[in-house]
């Protein structure tokens, strides 16, 4: 049986180059995880998963190491094409239940529009599998407060990479990523 993970640490890069991999490369050099081999996993926040800050996290990581997350990622060469990347994160009270991390990419967003977007997935995942009463039409800022007040989840929160596309027909890609710790 493999370990379930102990922490987690949110991430964002943004990278440019003529190559798309390349960009995608500066990307992950941005966000600190250039250096891992990133396996891609769903959305669940482990039970006493512990968020960390980015530092403490990228601290953490060794060069090489198979490293779990859940990413989202974004590139264009279109220019003038706005992108976005963004992860969310809804963690409950209970430390025993498992919590949800939402991955949200395209063309067009805000940065602030699509981090509310990728939080509000997350926390209305969480939500719903608590059995919480609320109206899926209504509002983020609504259902978030109904969500807060409900003493069931503690938090939410989300990270967002967003970039317009540059001159000449060059690649520019945003990720973000929820990166997992085992130790």
């Amino acid at each position: 049986m493999f370990p379930s993970p102990t922490r987690v640490f949110l991430t964002k890069g943004v990278g440019t180059h003529r190559y798309a991999l390349t960009a995608f490369e500066f990307a992950l050099r941005d966000a600190d995880i250039e250096q891992q081999n990133l396996t891609y996993v769903s959305s669940i926040l482990p039970p006493r998963c512990q968020v960390i800050a980015r530092g403490e996290g990228v601290d953490l990581l060794r060069p090489g190491d198979i490293t779990f997350c859940v990413m989202a990622r974004s590139e264009t060469n279109e220019f003038g094409r706005h992108i976005y990347a963004s992860i969310g994160l809804a963690t409950p009270a209970d430390p025993n239940m498992y919590g949800y991390i939402s991955e949200l990419h395209g063309y067009g967003m805000t940065a602030e529009a699509s981090g509310e977007q990728a939080e509000d997935l997350a926390a209305t995942m969480l939500a719903s599998t608590l059995g919480l009463d609320f109206d899926p039409d209504a509002a983020w800022n609504e259902r978030k407060q109904l969500y807060e007040h409900s003493s069931l989840i503690i938090d939410s929160t989300s990270i967002t990479a967003a970039a317009t596309c540059g001159l000449n027909d060059h690649w520019t890609c945003a990720i973000a990523a929820a990166v997992f710790l085992f130790a």
